[in-house]
């Protein structure tokens, strides 16, 4: 997590969802994602993406269809 901004990345999603709790990790070998975290439960990642000089940051989370049941 080289890049300054990953704090405020961070801190956008916990104001976003009304809490405290997520945290990014850096991942292995890469970066220009991060990984996201609530408590040691993985939730997805984070992508930076630069284009024509505007930098966005894309937030993915897969959700299983076994975790929609019940």
């Amino acid at each position: 997590m080289s890049n300054p901004d990953w704090k405020k990345v961070e801190a956008h999603l916990n104001k976003t969802f009304g809490g405290n709790e997520l945290k990014l990790k850096a991942r292995k070998g890469n970066d220009d994602s991060v990984e996201v975290y609530k408590g040691d439960d993985f939730l997805g990642l984070v992508y930076i993406d630069e284009d024509e000089g505007e930098t966005s940051y894309i937030f993915e989370m897969a959700i299983l269809d076994i975790d929609l049941e019940g």
